[in-house]
């Protein structure tokens, strides 16, 4: 056996023989640092090669971000044909793509139904756990996992690389070092940082040149500047059905319809996180963003303005809004919040309002409080098998990587499938480091 640095890490090169368990000597040995979803799908792929695969979190147990996310109801993936499917990832759909289409919705379904979880579609198109639970799934995923050999080390904090090559952990006993012929990176973003999604990776990846995007938040609320009135009558409400509209950093119009809830800061909700990544680029480039709102999706303009134009005789204005037109509680209050008091007794000018309130968006809720979050490790900084390029034998997947997705099955399908990726990355690299290992020295060299 002999040792050769690689980027920071000691590979161990050790002859194999198949792409099984070896016959002769030890079976490699993997880290997955980060027992989420995208972690957790490496180090069963690994296994299932015949790698020996430790796992280690800093959490006190494995999935709790997964958990936590699956409480309302476990929205695994989506149904929807990936012509539709891949453009959800937005800007990095073509980084993407390749992972998602080897590992797609069907796939993961079937990988689910091999847990012994049965799985239906909704009416919205998205694909639940007969339970609707993420606890039965996530044990027996743990339970299938430790079946293959895979151990867990709960508790333990990545720390980097020590001075020569060795990854760094912390446990409540102090610190160690571990060795490993390759690592696999699934750390998370930096939402939910209690349950161990905290972004404390950056700096010690980028000391290593490793080019990391910005974290910030996505699938997050807003700030609007209510007033106290607002907050204190209409905090909670919901607000639905509406069509929602944003224009565009690099051209064009986002529409949707949907509902949010107002908040005593501003706004949430599904709408608002389907509009997050346009909403947070407008605030980035122009300091606030405008946010439309169709308050009567199902009517027309012109619709809207004859029914104002109706004689109300002595009843106020917003008595003929509910009688004329139905809007009333937190709709209407949103109209008196925008629009003037000329704008307001005027028919022509209110009916314009109401097809497209303007809202004010002036900032992202804080990261902690996001479902997910975008920026992370670039993939630029990445080869096509999810390894750094600066750091051979380390790969990265799931939310750690440079891309955004909206709620409704999209980010688990992606964890899971830059998981699996990165897990035959890995097992590819291994085995193409026992084929080099094996050449002449001449041929070594040729080989890199």
């Amino acid at each position: 056996m002999r040792q050769a640095r690689a980027g920071g890490i000691i590979a161990r090169m050790t002859p194999m023989h198949n792409n099984s368990s070896p016959t002769h000597g030890q079976p490699r040995r993997v880290a997955v640092i980060g027992a989420g979803p995208a972690g957790l799908m490496a180090a069963e792929v690994l296994a299932q090669h015949g790698a020996s695969v430790d796992v280690y979190d800093a959490m006190p147990s494995a999935g709790r971000k997964f958990l936590l996310a699956g409480r309302g109801g476990m929205n695994i993936t989506h149904s929807e044909p990936q012509p539709d499917f891949l453009p959800r990832y937005g800007d990095r759909r073509e980084q993407l793509a390749p992972f998602v289409r080897r590992f797609d919705a069907e796939r993961l379904r079937q990988w689910i139904h091999d847990l012994g979880i049965e799985t239906f579609v909704g009416t919205s198109g998205r694909v639940f756990p007969r339970e609707m639970k993420a606890a039965p799934l996530l044990r027996a995923w743990l339970h299938r996992l430790r079946e293959a050999g895979v151990r867990f080390h709960t508790r333990h904090r990545w720390l980097g690389w020590d001075a020569d090559g060795a990854l760094r952990l912390v446990n409540p006993d102090g610190e160690i070092a571990m060795r490993a012929d390759a690592v696999v990176l699934a750390l998370g973003g930096a939402s939910w940082s209690r349950l161990g999604s905290d972004g404390a990776w950056v700096p010690l990846l980028q000391e290593r040149q490793v080019e990391v995007a910005p974290l910030l938040p996505s699938n997050c609320g807003f700030d609007l500047d209510w007033s106290e009135h607002l907050r204190e009558r209409f905090a909670g409400e919901p607000v639905k059905p509406v069509v929602a509209s944003v224009a565009l950093p690099s051209g064009g119009v986002q529409n949707r319809r949907g509902e949010f809830i107002v908040t005593a800061q501003g706004i949430e909700g599904g709408l608002v996180y389907a509009m997050s990544a346009a909403l947070r680029e407008s605030i980035a480039t122009e300091g606030s963003a405008r946010l439309y709102l169709d308050l009567l999706p199902d009517w027309t303009l012109e619709k809207v303005e004859a029914e104002l134009a109706h004689p109300r005789g002595a009843r106020s204005m917003s008595s003929h809004l509910q009688s004329r037109l139905h809007l009333k509680g937190v709709k209407a209050a949103l109209l008196r919040e925008i629009v003037s008091r000329d704008d307001f007794t005027n028919p022509a000018r209110l009916a314009r309002a109401i097809k497209a309130l303007p809202l004010t968006v002036l900032r992202p809720r804080p990261i902690d409080e996001a479902i997910s979050s975008a920026g992370g490790v670039s993939f630029e900084a990445l080869d096509d098998a999810l390894m750094l390029r600066a750091l051979p034998g380390v790969f990265c997947a799931g939310e750690m990587l440079d891309w955004e997705a909206p709620t409704g099955g999209y980010l688990l399908t992606a964890c899971f499938a830059t998981g699996h990726a990165a897990g035959n990355g890995a097992w590819e690299w291994l085995n193409a480091a026992d084929r080099t290992d094996k050449l002449p020295a001449p041929q070594q060299e040729q080989h890199k």
